[in-house]
């Protein structure tokens, strides 16, 4: 008799746990090995006021179905809640509030028709049926067809140049139609928006997912970087680590493409490394201040000023209460650049010293005493920058060696990467080796070529969630 299928996963991030919880739920034995030194990826936490936080600002929305759906098969749906929060906008100086349709309809930085036009602009969106019509056309294109050069120029040209800097023009219509079609699905009967929070934070779902994995019979192996492939006869045998090889009958890796492409470098053609690396990733400095004080009423303040260096002030105790961190209110900023951005590069006091003196434009009285707890996180290859003609850059899932698969945030599309939708990509994947592995029919047995892999990742599912320039 031989031995039970083993799959090792590279990365134990949302999509690396969702396949090998999929996996052991299917009888495959899955080993996650994760460089960082706990799971969650960049839902990663730390500690504030007694409680963990996420180190990247996190959220669902109540239609984030496949999180729920995950919640539920691990018994931890009651750690789910969800509240109505409030965004607003900083314009010209003003905090303005735009939480609802009525707002829009009083938005005073636009005349009227403009307000009528912004507010028309998302229903315009979501009546497009054939997104792959837009695959070739910027996102600048296409806003200024919808709702003309002046809402452009107000509303939509600062959050797109704040979150992709000098890339903005190249964004695809694509990954803001996803945006604007997906708006709204999060709201309450008032019109408000709905977010939801899992208790403990994020980290504790990624942890909760770590047990069940083990509990199946896998392994969860934190500190543990990937370092090659071992290829034997044509097909992968294993995955090898700083501690050795672990043997495999298959692997998934879940990295950012340039770091799959160094895995898989010796063992497929330059043609195949080239398409790994064609893709372009922007990285990401947070910054997240504990404060003795609120700086306002609301959660998500979009920042329309050119002058501002972040797209957004996300103030999280205005959604989880300040009281579950010891009454400490927590703020992100947060900046999307290349690596090669003086402000990455920075030293930690620079940055936070960088952060509140733009800040304290916008909030004149806060002051430096206010602030209980700074800290800088940094991460490379934080956001695909989806261009036009997008869906022709992604690699396939299956790669050129027979046994590994890509299962990535650059190839989740048209939906932009989230927890939501890498738990989905994540359980797609280990539905589809865990059939392949076992002969199709529940019996052990290497994996067949037959087996398809997962469909194109750009081909349409259901749409469930998403607002703005967010990411969750």
């Amino acid at each position: 008799m031989s031995a039970p299928s083993t799959v090792a996963i590279v990365g134990g991030g949302f999509c690396g746990l969702a396949a090998a919880f999929e996996l052991g739920r299917r009888g495959i034995r899955a080993v996650v090995l994760e460089a960082d030194e706990e799971v969650g990826g960049l839902a990663g936490s730390f500690p504030v006021g007694g409680e963990r936080l996420e180190k990247f600002y996190h959220h669902w929305f109540t239609n984030d179905t496949h999180v729920i759906e995950l919640a539920r098969d691990l018994g931890t749906s009651d750690r789910i809640v969800a509240r109505p929060t409030r965004t607003g906008m900083y314009f010209a100086n003003r905090f303005l509030k735009l939480s609802t349709p009525a707002d829009v309809l009083r938005f005073t930085p636009l005349r009227l028709p403009d307000r009528v036009r912004l507010g028309l602009l998302a229903l315009r969106a979501r009546r497009v049926r054939d997104w792959m019509a837009l695959e070739d056309r910027t996102a600048a294109e296409w806003l200024r067809e919808l709702g003309g050069d002046e809402v452009y120029r107000v509303v939509w040209e600062p959050l797109l140049r704040g979150k992709f800097g000098e890339v903005a023009d190249d964004v695809s219509a694509v990954w803001f139609w996803n945006k604007l079609k997906l708006r709204g699905g999060s709201r309450g009967k008032g019109g408000q928006e709905q977010l939801a929070y899992y208790r403990g934070g994020f980290a504790a779902l990624a942890e909760a997912m770590a047990r069940a994995v083990e509990a199946a019979g896998g392994e969860v192996r934190t500190g543990t970087a990937a370092t090659g492939l071992q290829v034997a006869a044509g097909r992968v045998t294993g995955v090898a680590t700083a501690d050795g090889v672990v043997p495999a009958d298959a692997v998934v890796l879940t990295t950012p493409l340039p770091i799959a492409a160094d895995l898989l470098a010796p063992h497929v053609t330059p043609e195949e490394q080239a398409r790994l690396r064609r893709i372009r990733y922007l990285a990401n400095v947070c910054i997240v201040l504990e404060l003795d004080r609120s700086l306002s009423q609301t959660y998500w303040l979009n920042v329309n000023d050119p002058g501002f260096p972040f797209v957004g002030v996300i103030e999280h105790t205005n959604f989880e209460p300040a009281s579950t961190y010891a009454g400490r209110h927590v703020v992100y900023l947060s900046k999307y650049l290349p690596e090669t951005d003086a402000l990455f590069r920075m030293s930690d006091a620079e940055v936070v010293a960088y952060t509140l003196s733009h800040l304290q434009r916008m909030f004149p009285d806060l002051d430096r005493q206010h602030v209980l707890g700074a800290h800088v996180w940094r991460a490379t290859h934080s956001q695909p920058i989806v261009e036009r003609g997008y869906s022709r850059l992604i690699p396939p899932t299956r790669t050129g060696v027979p046994g590994v698969h890509l299962a990535t945030m650059a190839q989740i599309y048209p939906e932009d990467r989230g927890t939501n939708y890498a738990i989905r990509q994540g359980r797609d994947m280990g539905r589809v080796l865990a059939a392949g592995l076992t002969g199709g029919a529940g019996q052990p047995g290497r994996e067949r070529s037959a087996v398809q892999a997962p469909p194109p990742p750009w081909q349409p599912s259901p749409v469930e969630a998403g607002a703005g320039l967010r990411q969750r």
